[in-house]
């Protein structure tokens, strides 16, 4: 048992629990990472503990006396979930927080059977499709009987209660957040546009894996829509950040569809050079089906227009097509259609003329940051903080 909290605290403690935030980069770490960074700023919240299934002991950045961090990752991931579980139990009888907070579906069922016995309540934080499908049975009742559940859009939220027969009353959100500090417009910068060749183009973008199990990012549809584009726009090219094994696929379309040269792969790109990346971006593209999609944010916050699908959580970040254009995520003509539109209209917005407000970069951050900024997150976590209290 690792050394917790005293038992002499005036108020119950809350005990967080998550696979691992600081094994790799990921959304769902980053999105874990902004819940930490909320909680240390909130005022009149009970002091935490915080489990980590696969991390290691290291010295944690969020660590304070305010969040206490526990680690759990042996040579054998076996012996470390015994460990993990016999920890979780010795600490909920011994400190019966007043809340357990499950950061993962593959912990639910541990969380279920520990805490339903003791009387403590829990939440099941979801991220997205790992619960868009049916889940084995012990996740389900795990989930069914959770006195609440955190998802980060209605789409999550639909698609997870539809699938495994959860109350959608029990659902709360807790949307992904996004670092207006960290993304922001700025001139398109010239060694970039040398290093890829974008002099004199409009450029449409898109960041995704291009991983064959992520097709749904809807980068070959982007491709496919572009002879059409070109027609209308004839110095548009393509700039596809991110890697994996899809793209010897993706190259090879671009080549039979006579675009080859108009496709940019730059490949894997550091999350500290993104923001230089989105500059570039005339529009951002992905007719994709996600379970938020925070790259959106992250264009919009760049003063960045976006286009997204329209069968998926963007529905969120892109306030139902109230801050950018949303189309049948698998149909290259509406993609075409719409991409041609948002460059015609920034064409407007340079020559001075009337133009879609959707491509008013300066309004489209003002939106992304006030809705999904961080202090916005911040006080929907400090809400739903309270209301499991």
């Amino acid at each position: 048992m690792p050394s917790a909290r005293s038992s002499t605290s005036t108020k119950a403690p809350y005990l967080f629990l998550f696979l691992e935030i600081l094994g790799r980069e990921g959304g769902i770490q980053s999105y874990v990472q902004d819940i930490f960074r909320s909680y240390l700023a909130l005022d009149n919240l009970p002091k935490a503990d915080v489990f980590l299934l696969r991390d290691s002991q290291a010295e944690h950045p969020f660590a304070s006396d305010s969040l206490q961090f526990h680690y759990f990752k042996t040579g054998s991931p076996r012996l470390g979930r015994i460990r993990f579980a016999k920890a979780l139990f010795t600490y909920l009888v011994r400190y019966k927080p007043q809340h357990v907070f499950c950061g993962h579906v593959n912990l639910a069922p541990m969380v279920w059977l520990l805490c339903k016995p003791l009387g403590i309540p829990y939440t099941v934080l979801t991220y997205g499709k790992e619960v868009w499908q049916p889940v084995p049975s012990p996740y389900r009742q795990a989930l069914q009987q959770a006195d609440c559940l955190w998802t980060i859009s209605r789409y999550s939220r639909d698609q997870a209660c539809a699938a495994n027969q959860l109350d959608p009353q029990k659902v709360q959100f807790l949307p992904c957040a996004i670092d207006g500090d960290a993304f922001t417009p700025s001139a398109k910068s010239p060694g970039l546009i040398s290093k890829y060749g974008l002099a004199d183009h409009k450029v449409l973008m898109t960041v995704a894996r291009l991983w064959s199990g992520d097709i749904y990012k809807g980068v070959d549809v982007t491709i496919r829509a572009l002879p059409q584009i070109m027609q209308a726009i004839p110095n548009v090219k393509y700039l596809v950040i991110g890697r994996g094994d899809d793209q010897p696929r993706l190259a090879k379309l671009a080549a039979e569809l006579g675009v080859a040269e108009r496709v940019v792969f730059a490949g894997f790109v550091p999350t500290a050079d993104l923001v230089e990346h989105y500059r570039l971006a005339d529009a951002y593209v992905m007719p994709s089906q996600e379970g938020f999609g925070i790259v959106y944010l992250e264009a919009m916050a760049c003063g960045v227009p976006v286009l997204s699908g329209d069968a998926d959580g963007s529905a969120d970040p892109l306030q139902d097509g109230r801050l950018g254009w949303r189309v049948s995520h698998r149909d290259p003509e509406a993609v075409a259609t719409a991409c041609i539109t948002i460059l015609q209209e920034i064409g407007k917005r340079e020559q001075g003329r009337p133009y879609d407000q959707r491509c008013d970069g300066i309004w489209l951050r003002e939106q992304a940051i006030a809705l999904f900024g961080k202090a916005a997150f911040a006080q929907q976590l400090q809400a739903l903080l309270r209301a499991s209290q």
